[in-house]
């Protein structure tokens, strides 16, 4: 098959981004098929531009990139205006590049434009991917406050929806959520996968900042989505209850980076500690070496549906979750056994839960065998990029 694939946030392993789609793209051109991306530059992906369009190639999968720049700390409006150029720069290669089945990986809802282009100006076989619910998100977030444009936004959703012949949904939450709305069955979930030899296979770790087993890891997006004040709030009670042996570090960028370091700076919490980006092979030390991986949202129903990469290079490397959606991954930690949900309002509940797994490590190295087992079982990207190469195949042959 020949598959165009429309994201916006390509990144290979040397970069510090998410790499499903990349991983993806290379298993499926082992087996022969034709992939090609068609990618703009964020800022956390190792993509680098110096022309308007580069043709560039990753372990044979064929990248198109757009320069045009994303960045999480770009004000909304500077991002909009991004969104939408990458969207009709890449309706040209919807109309010009050869392809038995687009893919349009939302969000952002723009992505949707190249997609609606390929079905219905060159008849092309759309599946299109939601990563997360736009515009839901972003109403619900504050970000999209326009009703106009949240008419506008929702209308152009369905139009993507009923246009494709598959849907496929990054977790559980996202399928049932447009389940419901839509009445769609023509839709299945591939989450977020894990790199298991990338973050199974042990480092060598030392740092003059934390010692190991003594701190716990959040990385990402440094903003208020993430609910990054519930971290800094869970090291100054840690500080205030005596006990900044335990850290807590961001390795990250983003929005609250900046204020956060400052507030830490004023108050004296140097138990909260921020590394800058990093490539995902230098990533993993950490990881490997925490007490538990920190997957914080902010308390909000949409969110209940999210995929968070890091969720699931943690569950690779063998290190337990604490998080705090009441959606799909609040099922899955009590139900493996994997890791805690806590109180998204209250940073104090973390700073307990973190003195607690301290005193208990055994409790500990228990959790972290069946994270490890867990990812096998169901995130290993091998398994995952085969199961969304059979539903291309499927939409490929459908009659839609």
């Amino acid at each position: 098959m020949k598959v165009v694939y429309f994201y916006q946030y390509f990144s290979t392993p040397n970069g510090s981004w998410g790499t499903r789609v990349y991983e993806f793209a290379k298993k499926w051109v082992e087996q022969g098929h034709e992939v090609t991306v068609v990618s703009s530059i964020y800022s956390k992906s190792d993509l680098k531009a110096s022309k308007l369009v580069e043709d560039q190639f990753f372990e044979g999968i064929h990248v198109k990139v757009i320069n045009v720049v994303i960045d999480n700390k770009q004000a909304t409006i500077k991002r909009i205006r991004s969104f939408i150029l990458y969207g009709l720069l890449s309706s040209y290669y919807a109309l010009t590049l050869k392809a038995d089945v687009v893919v349009a990986s939302s969000g952002p809802i723009t992505v949707g434009l190249p997609g609606l282009v390929a079905r219905y100006l060159r008849g092309r076989k759309l599946l299109f991917e939601t990563r997360d619910l736009w515009p839901e998100t972003a109403i619900e977030l504050g970000i999209l406050k326009n009703k106009t444009l949240q008419k506008l936004c929702y209308w152009f959703e369905r139009c993507c929806y009923k246009a494709s012949s598959y849907i496929v949904t990054l977790s559980p939450g996202m399928t049932k959520n447009i389940n419901q709305r839509f009445g769609i069955t023509r839709i299945d979930d591939v989450t977020n996968a894990a790199n298991i030899a990338l973050f199974s296979n042990k480092v060598p770790f030392q740092s003059d900042i934390v010692q190991r087993g003594k701190f716990a890891v959040y990385t990402g997006n440094i903003g208020m989505v993430n609910n990054s004040y519930w971290l800094y709030g869970a090291a100054k009670c840690l500080k205030e209850a005596g006990r900044d042996d335990i850290k807590i570090v961001l390795i990250g960028e983003g929005q609250q980076r900046e204020e956060l370091e400052q507030l830490a700076k004023q108050e004296g919490i140097d138990n909260f500690i921020r590394l800058g980006l990093m490539p995902k092979t230098e990533l993993v030390g950490y990881v490997q070496s925490a007490l538990v991986s920190l997957v914080p949202l902010k308390g909000t129903p949409v969110l209940d549906t999210s995929s968070p990469n890091k969720l699931f290079e943690s569950l690779a490397a063998g290190v337990p979750v604490i998080q705090n959606t009441n959606g799909w991954l609040k099922d899955f930690l009590k139900e493996h056994q994997v890791g805690f949900t806590l109180d998204p309002e209250n940073p104090k509940v973390l700073a307990d839960q973190l003195i607690w797994m301290d005193a208990h490590p055994e409790e500990v190295k228990a959790l972290g065998k069946r994270s490890y087992e867990a990812a096998i079982k169901y995130f290993d990207k091998d398994y995952l990029a085969d199961k969304m190469l059979k539903i291309l195949e499927k939409t490929y042959a459908s009659k839609r």
